[in-house]
């Protein structure tokens, strides 16, 4: 029997969808939607359920800068092809995103028990929820935005890059709020921050989706649930970038800062009601 339903599967997606590239953790609300719904978290099927349902976010971010993404890559082969042409910043942007991606990998390889064991709990996400809105509060009040795409450097993209792996370990950080709050303290831009944010996230959420779908598909999900989440996080997904980018062109980050210190507390409280469990 599954351990996830279609109808679950739905609502799971549209969480995925909607938190993945906003700064308040998808991990934190998938975790804390599923122990609403009982929903064992720690089972290796629901985890694995958990990263492929991403791939249907990060697709949307494919087809929502297939303009960009086909441009980065044609300026890499390009470069591969003739050293003249490896002075493009396009060329130099695709290896560093590449480059910044290694210690993400390393750290998540490395430290996969302990991530789907003690620091996947749910005390960890809320803690980890407050903590990051800290930082984030913090990045913007250091922020000059004195710097736009265009001039993003190897050592912002290895910055940005490493960042990803507060997340990683503390589940409730959020990686696309730990990427914007290193880029904005680096000095970019809010446009730019956001857009690097996506970027530097498709080969890592991309590689840990397809990793996760051996335990997905081993019994504990079944095809249609994993496959429903995957398509309502995808369009759901696409509707959330552009939200987002709207947003931030004329808005501070302030207002997920209130929301995550908001969602922190109240997963203290479920918790300390035994509402849901840890």
């Amino acid at each position: 029997m599954s351990v996830i339903g279609v109808g679950q599967a739905v609502i799971l997606g549209i969480v995925e969808g909607v938190t993945e590239f906003l700064p308040v953790s998808s991990t934190g609300h998938l975790k804390l939607t599923e122990g609403l719904m009982n929903i064992p978290v720690d089972n290796d099927a629901v985890v694995g359920f958990t990263a492929v349902i991403q791939v249907g976010a990060i697709a949307a971010v494919f087809v929502y800068f297939f303009k960009d993404i086909t441009r980065f890559v044609g300026a890499w082969v390009r470069g591969l092809l003739d050293k003249r042409e490896r002075v493009n910043h396009d060329y130099k942007f695709t290896w560093w995103v590449i480059y910044s991606t290694i210690p993400i990998v390393i750290v998540g390889l490395a430290a996969k028990p302990l991530i789907d064991g003690p620091l996947g709990s749910l005390w960890v996400v809320a803690f980890s929820l407050i903590g990051g809105s800290v930082v984030m509060w913090c990045a913007e009040q250091m922020a000059r935005f004195k710097r736009g795409e265009d001039q993003v450097t190897f050592a912002d993209a290895m910055v940005v890059g490493c960042s990803q792996i507060l997340a990683l370990l503390f589940p409730g950080f959020s990686r696309s709020g730990a990427t914007i709050s290193s880029a904005l303290i680096r000095d970019l831009d809010r446009m730019a921050a956001t857009r690097l944010s996506f970027f530097l996230g498709l080969p890592a959420l991309t590689g840990a989706g397809l990793y996760e779908l051996k335990d997905a598909t081993s019994g504990g999900v079944g095809l249609p649930a994993l496959a429903v989440g995957t398509l309502v996080s995808f369009v759901v997904a696409y509707a959330s970038i552009a939200w987002l980018l709207r947003f931030v062109a004329k808005h501070s980050f302030n207002s997920f800062v209130i929301y995550r210190i908001v969602i922190g507390f109240l997963i203290i409280a479920l918790l300390v009601t035994d509402t849901v469990n840890a």
